[in-house]
């Protein structure tokens, strides 16, 4: 009866046979190109055999076989250096002849090296396929012979350790996923592409918060099977970020022709982005076809809604923007991690994003949130207590990592709801609420923006939700100290007011500032210096910041104000 070690030996020895065999074929006869093929060229015949053969997909006898002959010619014509030796020499290292000691080098696909005796080593890089040429996969490990003969190693520290950048050690850091390159992945599982419909589209991806690569194409379409291939890889390092699928537009023309990705000869490959759109958008991908430059592509489109402040200035709003918490990340990345910005996209109707960089536990600000350890998440209920949701982050891989602080944030949610739910006991008509801002009215005109006042901050409303909005903005500001200077500028016996108005009852009063009477906006702030009869107006998207900044730069007198068309009076 064979000996374990010596079966061992003689399965690796006839699974190198077959390799070495592989390796003597002609790869331009293997990829099917000519000698005079350009990269690119080849890289599609790669990616199209690749994707024709692959075990996954190919169950065939001989397809494990034919794959591995694919690896192995596009290792050689996609190195210049390989292909110009192979073409001299009829060997990618430059030798003349056949070297029987190792195929293809430690930066190839496969490679047998004899170290003596009892010391011969085997490696198979699984991932090449998915990488475009294996530059950064990593390696399946096996040995055999020598001291321990029989034991064979499995690399799970070689295979993660490029993922967050760096040793077992720290690969786990939730910091790891930060920077603009993202993270990482040196092996990640193949994905299926989903096949779209109109029905899909608009229940699973319109207005979800998460970003999907879309491949638009009709069977008769070029370079279908490329993109294809290429969306596979790169959906399968970003899962948990992003999301794959197919729009078969000869089945769905009324859909391609709706969102404008119709294709001409060839596919067309856009992300479902919202990087720069609160319910997202398409944007077509137009570089250089390889999974490198649509990985980089996906990623600069990931959601965006973390605002990034300077921890040494922040402070949580003391009034809760729409009634949402506030969530603030502090890790020590110089742009927001890829995990928190996933996390907005999927949350942005939940939550308020914020984050920072700090650059270690040592900063004095982290021992005043109560935070001993980075990175960390600290927020902020409707009611305004803080609570530190976490500290010393460590997560597994990007997927895991953003379901485990999915799990995080809906249950701070849950935590905010009672809450919220406890403050919805409002007081009785006859109580007035703190520091409600007052309707412009005929009768507190003269006390609210009469000739005594120097600055008349008014919220000019056409809908219920702008007078919302306008309410918990203007209380919250109304409730700080905008400037040192304030007093230079409104003189210690001035005084700076608030008020709301409805313009759908007060038009005339608005076409004293302007002859439109401002119709075309649903909400506005008007600066009105009633001792001077001038205003100033703000028209620009109203968030608490933008009014912050308005009204700051009012009282500093940075903002240009003009005359009024008339005295403005309420009838």
């Amino acid at each position: 009866m064979l000996r374990p070690s010596l079966l061992l030996l003689l399965s690796s020895s006839l699974l190198l046979f077959s390799l070495a065999e592989a390796k003597t074929l002609d790869p331009y006869k293997v990829l099917g190109v000519d000698k005079g093929a350009s990269q690119r060229d080849i890289q599609k015949a790669f990616h199209k055999l690749s994707l024709q053969y692959h075990p996954d997909k190919n169950k065939n006898k001989g397809a494990q076989e034919k794959f591995a002959q694919i690896n192995n010619a596009y290792e050689i014509l996609s190195d210049e250096e390989k292909r110009k030796n192979y073409d001299m020499y009829g060997d990618e290292k430059g030798n003349p002849g056949f070297n029987g000691g190792n195929f293809g080098g430690q930066d190839g696909y496969t490679y047998f090296s004899g170290d003596g005796p009892g010391n011969n080593h085997f490696s198979f890089r699984p991932d090449g396929w998915q990488r475009m040429g294996g530059q950064d996969s990593q390696s399946f490990s096996f040995s055999f012979g020598g001291p321990g003969a029989g034991s064979s190693s499995f690399g799970f520290g070689d295979i993660f350790s490029n993922f967050f950048g760096g040793d077992m050690k720290s690969r786990n850091q939730f910091g790891g996923f930060g920077g603009s390159a993202g993270p990482k992945s040196g092996f990640s599982s193949p994905i299926t592409i989903q096949s779209i419909n109109a029905q899909f589209f608009n229940k699973e991806i319109a207005d979800q918060g998460l970003t999907w690569l879309l491949l638009s194409y009709t069977p008769t379409s070029k370079e279908y099977h490329i993109f294809e291939s290429a969306l596979e890889e790169v959906a399968g390092s970003l899962q948990g970020a992003a999301k794959a699928g197919s729009i078969n537009c000869q089945n769905e023309q009324v859909l391609c022709k709706e969102l404008g990705i119709f294709p001409a000869r060839s596919a067309r490959v856009f992300v479902y982005s919202f990087r720069s759109n609160e319910r997202g958008s398409l944007v077509e991908f137009s570089g250089e076809l390889d999974a490198k430059n649509l990985k980089k592509f996906c990623q600069d489109h990931l959601p965006r809604y973390s605002k990034r402040v300077d921890l040494s200035r922040f402070d949580f709003s003391s009034v809760a923007v729409d009634k949402l918490p506030q969530l603030l990340l502090l890790s020590s990345k110089k742009d927001t991690p890829v995990i928190w910005r996933v996390l907005s996209g999927l949350y942005r109707k939940h939550f308020i994003f914020y984050d920072a960089e700090v650059p270690d536990t040592s900063d004095s600000m982290l021992k005043k949130l109560g935070v001993d350890a980075l990175p960390a998440v600290v927020g902020m209920l409707v009611n305004g207590e803080k609570h530190v949701l976490k500290t010393g982050i460590v997560v597994k891989d990007l997927k895991s990592g953003i379901n485990e602080m999915k799990v995080l944030l809906e249950s701070f949610e849950k935590k905010n709801k009672k809450v919220a739910s406890s403050q919805a006991k409002k007081p009785s008509q006859s109580e007035p609420r703190h520091n409600e801002i007052p309707h412009l009215t005929t009768t507190n005109f003269d006390n609210v923006c009469g000739e005594k006042t120097a600055v008349c901050i008014i919220g000019v409303y056409r809908s219920s939700k702008a007078k919302d909005k306008l309410q918990t903005y203007l209380s919250n500001v109304s409730r700080k100290t905008l400037t040192r200077r304030q007093n230079q500028v409104v003189g210690s016996g001035d005084s700076v007011s608030y008020a709301l108005l409805d313009a759908t009852k007060h038009s005339s009063f608005l076409s004293s500032f302007d002859k439109s009477g401002y119709k075309s906006s649903d909400r506005l702030l008007v600066a009105y210096k009633p001792q001077r009869r001038k205003f100033a107006v703000f028209t620009d998207e109203m968030t608490l910041e933008g009014i912050e900044g308005f009204i700051s730069s009012v009282l500093n007198g940075d903002v240009q104000f003009s005359k009024v068309r008339q005295k403005p009076v309420l009838k």
